[in-house]
Order: C-alpha cells, then structure tokens, then sequence
C-alpha cells in the first residue's frame, strides 16, 4: 500500500489509474474521498484541514477527525483518507485564514441571533 503514496507524490495528478487503484484499494471510503477533493470540498487552512462531508465539515489534524464514524466507532474515515490523498497530491484548496476563527465568529453569530429571535417572542 505504501506504493500508492509514493506513485500520488509522484504524479501529483490522479488521473484514471490511480483513481482506479484508489478504489479497488480503499473501496468506498476511496471512491467518496475522490469525489471530494475533485468537487473542491478539501481545504487546507492555516490551522487545521476541513473536509466539507454530505451533512457537515469535519475538522481532520493528523490521525484525528471529527465526524462521527471516526469518534464513535474508531474507524479510519473517508475524510482522512481525502486529506492524505489531497495533500500527496496538492489537490486542496488553501485557505489563508485561521478555521478556529471562522468557527468562533459563526458562534457569535449565532448567539446574536439567537439573542434577537428571544427579544423579539411575547411572554
């Protein structure tokens, strides 16, 4: 398996074969990491790499991510297996801004507007 690594470090495309080889060896999980990183859907930030899912993005750091067949089952997930790919192959979208900021800012936004749906009721 490690020949695969080094054949997407060295091609840094994934053209039809490679894509292929990913499947056979990674079934499903390969074929969904692919479809990510060719929709645009992995994005390398300044802190971590998001992996934008079906329902949700994950946050994926090393061996970690955040979705729930990864925390709840201990399984080796789809979206860390996009992050691998598209970092060997520099397939991600870079994203010159800090996540961590982006999620706490969409928290205020949140807790404002829900400050505002509260002020807004009649008792």
């Amino acid at each position: 398996m490690s020949d695969i690594w080094q054949r997407i470090r060295d091609r840094r495309e994934i053209d039809e074969e490679l894509r292929k080889e990913i499947e056979e060896l990674f079934g499903r999980k390969g074929k969904s990491a692919l479809d990510a990183i060719n929709a645009g859907r992995v994005k390398k930030y300044l802190d971590f790499c998001v992996v934008e899912g079906k329902t949700a993005s994950y946050i994926v750091e090393d061996d970690f991510c955040t979705c729930g067949d990864f925390l709840y089952r201990g399984r080796a997930c789809w979206h860390l297996l996009a992050v691998r790919i598209a970092q060997e192959a520099g397939r991600f979208e870079t994203v010159d801004l800090w996540y961590q900021e982006i999620m706490e800012n969409a928290g205020k936004k949140d807790h404002a507007e829900e400050k505002r749906g509260h002020s807004n009721r009649e008792p």
